[in-house]
């Protein structure tokens, strides 16, 4: 296909960008989330198949920039404060599905005779999943603000560390199998532990040096150009220290562009203007990630769809069955409701932007064959276009065990310290309220109840903020109030109101149902989030339903009413 002027930079921009957008509008339209056309996009642009075929080498340095502003964009919104408060769960799970990943990657490559460093590797790209995929269905089912889906948000915090971390020892360990593709025939080979300690050192060095400097720096840079009030050199600061930090980090310290970026992301963040740099980075980080795809999409050979299909549908198998089944079970055994462990490995159920970045990584230092970065393209597509459907399924299972009593029970986890109140402190409460939900909005309920002097139990499926809420004198207990069984232990019995607190508006409408189903005639105040959710409420006759907006605006008038009085009264 002949293109005016051939320029082939242009052509591959012009035609990637045009494509993306028009298979990705109809991604959407069918309900299955855009990444799947980004990369349908490229594998049409690609070599692999008839018609027009894009420049893969301006492709892949364009991808490079992608990777950069996506690792930037995840250091700029990373908190660690978020990742603590789940810390005892997510820290553990992630590390614990990483590895059986990785058993079940290694295990089947091996039957398939590569070597147990391409197995590691393809173990290793089928662990972690799409951090773009995760946030975008939490925040289609309104999941975002819960606990749940605080949890499923440090667990993939976690692997994206884990990844960060690989970035940094997969090119020293290559080096030491002997598989690099980058290195010198004939070279002389440290040994191991050598190459790691050099490794490690260098990044710790520009860890240091970031946290040192670069937490100082960036921000104070950052500030000195806001003063300028120029928007254009402002977005230009931005990109010149995701791009600057990233090159610099990859040519003094021998670390990876994505970690480079990563640091820049995470210094900025201490910054009091980040929320101005996520707004001004994001469009240009969306445009760089979709370049990104595309490049990724023009790698794949559809043909092993067909000449490979047992093994594909294996693959699959292991992103969306054996790594499901591993964080739901670590979530269980950890004591945590059925729900929290069908969210968790719905959300973890495909593999994205991570993988493929290792699989760029595995090539250049030939630790996966062809077939292997064929194989996990095909899964990382197959698992994204199918990730709603999981999250459809887990509420669909969710649902079917909360109306059989014997099942509810056995996987609410009831027999443990935290779900359950002392006989003691039973005894002790009378004409109590029962409050669902410790966040932003509970907290506050909460401690004005207290001030009330009024018996107060909480129940929230944090097991660390049930901890810290009774070390802090609280009743407090652990576990889904969608059961009966929960609201049972909170001695529904005994409670005059139930207090929902929970941002999720279907859990907030089981638990109102369950809880009018123990105790028919007892009082209950909701928090619901739109008018809407507020008309639903009024319809189920609840005793009190408030949103935020209404009760602003309901406020601010009786301020109003008040000050206009008291100025007709002088």
């Amino acid at each position: 296909m002949a293109v005016p002027h051939d320029l082939p930079l242009v052509s591959t921009v012009a035609v990637g960008m045009s494509l993306a957008f028009v298979l990705g509008l109809i991604a959407v339209k069918l309900r299955v989330p855009p990444i799947v056309g980004y990369l349908l996009a490229g594998v049409i642009m690609g070599p692999h198949t008839p018609g027009f075929v894009a420049d893969l080498s301006l492709a892949e340095q364009l991808s490079e920039i992608g990777i950069v502003l996506l690792m930037f964009g995840v250091g700029l919104h990373f908190s660690l404060k978020d990742l603590m408060e789940v810390r005892r769960i997510a820290l553990p799970g992630a590390v614990v599905q990483i590895a059986v990943a990785m058993a079940m990657g290694a295990g089947l490559t091996y039957i398939w005779g590569w070597s147990l460093a391409s197995g590691l590797m393809f173990g290793l790209a089928l662990s972690v999943a799409s951090t773009v995929v995760l946030l975008r269905s939490l925040e289609e089912h309104n999941l975002l603000q819960t606990n749940d889906g605080r949890i499923a948000i440090g667990w993939l915090i976690v692997e994206d560390l884990a990844m960060v971390l690989a970035l940094v020892l997969i090119p020293a360990l290559a080096v030491n199998f002997g598989t690099s593709a980058v290195g010198h025939e004939g070279a002389v080979v440290a040994p191991l532990w050598q190459t790691l300690g050099t490794a490690l050192a260098k990044l710790a060095v520009f860890v240091v040096v970031m946290l040192v400097v670069g937490k100082r720096l960036l921000p104070w840079l950052l500030t000195m150009v806001a003063r300028t009030r120029s928007r254009e050199l402002f977005t230009l600061a931005v990109f010149g220290m995701a791009l600057g930090v990233a090159y610099g980090a990859a040519k003094m310290f021998g670390v990876s562009f994505a970690l480079g970026a990563f640091f820049a992301g995470m210094m900025i963040r201490e910054s009091d203007l980040n929320h101005e740099v996520a707004d001004r980075a994001l469009p240009f980080q969306d445009a760089f990630a979709v370049l990104f795809f595309i490049a990724v999409g023009m790698l794949f050979d559809p043909s092993i769809l067909w000449e490979n299909p047992f093994h594909v549908v294996l693959v699959v198998a292991i992103i969306m069955v054996g790594k499901s089944l591993a964080a739901l079970s670590i979530v269980l055994l950890f004591g945590y409701p059925l729900k929290t462990g069908l969210l968790v490995s719905a959300g973890l159920a495909q593999i994205g932007e991570f993988s493929f970045i290792l699989v760029t990584l595995g090539m250049a230092y030939g630790l996966l064959p062809e077939e292997g970065r064929n194989l996990i393209l095909a899964g990382a597509m197959i698992s994204i276009a199918l990730n709603p459907l999981t999250f459809f399924f887990s509420r669909q299972i969710y649902e079917y065990v909360g109306r059989r009593p014997r099942l509810s029970n056995m996987f609410n986890v009831v027999d443990n310290d935290l779900a359950c109140l002392r006989a003691d402190e039973k005894q002790s409460l009378r004409d109590l309220v029962i409050m669902v939900g410790y966040g932003r909005v509970g907290r506050h309920v909460a401690e004005n109840i207290q001030n009330a002097h009024i018996d107060l139990v909480i129940i929230d499926q944090n097991r660390e903020r049930v901890e810290a809420l009774r070390e802090n004198g609280f009743h407090a207990i652990a576990g889904d109030a969608s059961y009966p069984e929960v609201l049972q232990q909170a001695s529904i019995d005994r409670a005059v109101a139930v207090v929902i607190t929970v941002p999720d508006p279907f859990e907030a409408r089981r638990i109102l149902e369950t809880a009018r189903d123990l105790k028919a005639d007892i009082q209950v105040l909701v928090r619901a989030h739109n008018d809407e959710e507020l008309s639903y409420f009024m319809e189920q006759q609840v005793n009190l339903a408030l949103t935020g907006p209404r009760e602003i605006g309901r406020r601010m008038v009786e301020y109003l009413r008040l000050m206009r009085s008291e100025q007709a009264d002088l």
